[in-house]
């Protein structure tokens, strides 16, 4: 998988900001990455003494690779002028510039603006504090309405080929409502939401180079049971048909059907996705968070994500818990998405 990505990078090449430049795992990622020959160029936001003091500390050769000092930046009026623009009124210029004076909201003003390709974040901030800024400042992409998340499941298969699926949303939606306006007008409803989960969570595995054929997952398969979520799976299908006629999807159904060919044709006769599916989708985050780390713990899969799926630029965030290969491996992916 690593290989298609970079294969990619190297025919395009990618600056990436790490919004924590002064962290030893993000430091070394980035050590790793121009070791590489910089096919993906990192910008370590930070203090420049305090950033190459921690890298010499740790062993780490980050000579050449761009620093940035948020207090130091001399484009900073321009960056607090752009900004303001893009609250709309939502913020002064003194909260402009406090909040960019912090690495996740001056890291995603360079996407912003054009400097960098994509971003990397979350080593010591929380996902919150990663997406807020991308929700404020990059914005959903046009046709997008929300941003959702899907992980990539990897492990080698018996046939000694590396095996890939995905899986969404499983770390941003907590469950789908309909949205409602101040008349009381639904202007969102939540199978339309979960339908563009699905679609978006498809387009992210074609990146990964997976053929997509999507699940939309329930306790029922094609109407065998009634109340929760499940009438919410058959409307996201219906709806998902419907915008993206092209793709092989089908719901809802239960996780057997859709891998076990067997189960799934019982279950599911004539669907092409029954018993063959590569791409999940869970109608609310606790059945997906659930899945995706049953899947890692117990069937040997490792899991790459949360991917940011409906913005602008590639935005992803991190586990406080990571480790350098991790922030390396999510910095190519995260790239390879721009």
């Amino acid at each position: 998988m690593f290989d298609i990505l970079k294969a990619k990078l190297r025919e395009n090449p990618k600056k990436i900001v790490f919004t924590e430049g002064h962290d030893a795992r993000i430091l070394e990622a980035a050590a790793q990455l121009k070791k590489d020959g910089l096919y993906l160029t990192p910008i370590l936001i930070g203090n420049v003494d305090t950033v190459k003091a921690k890298a010499a500390e740790c062993g780490f050769d980050i000579e050449g690779l761009e620093i940035i000092d948020p207090a130091t930046y001399p484009e900073m009026e321009k960056m607090v002028e752009t900004m303001v623009e893009l609250r709309k009124g939502k913020m002064s210029p003194e909260d402009c510039r406090a909040n960019l004076l912090k690495g996740n909201y001056f890291g995603t003003m360079l996407v912003k603006m054009g400097y960098a390709d994509s971003l990397l974040g979350g080593a010591t901030y929380s996902t919150a504090d990663t997406v807020r800024p991308a929700l404020q400042l990059v914005k959903t992409r046009k046709g997008a309405h929300l941003v959702s998340s899907c992980f990539i499941m990897a492990r080698e298969g018996k046939d000694g080929k590396q095996e890939l699926l995905a899986m969404g949303d499983c770390a941003i939606n907590i469950d789908y409502q309909d949205t409602v306006d101040k008349d009381g007008n639904v202007t969102f409803t939540a199978a339309e939401k979960l339908a563009e989960v699905a679609i978006e969570t498809a387009k992210t595995a074609k990146v990964f180079g997976i053929d997509p054929k999507v699940a939309v997952l329930s306790f029922s398969t094609k109407g065998s049971g009634k109340g929760g979520t499940v009438a919410l799976s058959q409307a996201a299908t219906a709806k998902a048909k419907e915008l993206a006629p092209e793709l092989a999807i089908d719901g809802e159904m239960q996780f057997d059907a859709a891998v076990s060919p067997t189960v799934g044709q019982l279950k599911f006769p004539g669907s092409k996705v029954a018993g063959y599916a590569n791409t999940f989708i869970f109608p609310n985050i606790e059945a997906g968070n659930i899945g995706y780390k049953i899947a890692q713990r117990l069937g040997g899969f490792a899991a790459y994500g949360p991917i940011l799926q409906g913005l602008n630029a590639p935005i992803n965030d991190l586990s406080r818990g990571c480790n350098a290969d991790e922030v390396y491996k999510m910095a190519i992916i995260t790239a390879a998405l721009a």
